[in-house]
């Protein structure tokens, strides 16, 4: 779905903690240091830049609370790299996400929806397709609203960056 997108690629984010594979160690190295390697980043990077070179967007709105956690934290330095690259991620603090979807997903030209399963250890079981046509619609609704509260990754950062 990533390489096969028409013209834009959605994602809400609505957890508070992540805990993936390839982020773990780069993590533990941003809250140790205040910095961390990407390398195992550079291939998302990468796809953001052909995305936008052939006229295609990558836009996130990341629902976080306040104070943020460590993985918030985390997610709100490495965004930085993400939207050098094109990808145009806004924040909305959690007390003004009142009404949106309590799940993540990831929306491809606002007709394709990936709903995305956590286990209790915040780690990514996999995806389930969204078929109902009529949740699709309050999805694109969901996403119009978030979009229009949130707020640009760099004046959150501004903001809540220690």
């Amino acid at each position: 779905m990533f390489e096969n997108f028409e013209h834009t690629a959605y994602r809400l984010h609505v957890r508070d903690t992540y805990n993936t594979q390839l982020e773990r160690e780069p993590m533990a190295q941003f809250l140790a240091t205040g910095t961390a390697d990407l390398e195992w980043f550079q291939d998302w990077l990468t796809s953001i830049r052909e995305a936008k070179a052939a006229g295609r967007i990558f836009r996130r709105v990341r629902v976080v609370s306040l104070p943020l956690t460590d993985s918030a934290r985390y997610s709100l330095w490495v965004t930085r790299y993400s939207v050098e690259a094109g990808e145009d991620i806004r924040y909305l603090a959690r007390d003004d996400a009142q009404g949106l979807p309590e799940f993540d997903y990831w929306m491809f030209d606002s007709r394709t929806v990936a709903k995305m399963h956590w286990n209790d250890e915040d780690e990514l079981l996999g995806f389930e397709l969204v078929e109902d046509p009529a949740e699709v619609v309050e999805l694109n609704y969901q996403r119009d609203a978030a979009w229009h509260h949130a707020i640009p990754r760099a004046e959150f950062a501004a903001q809540y960056m220690d």
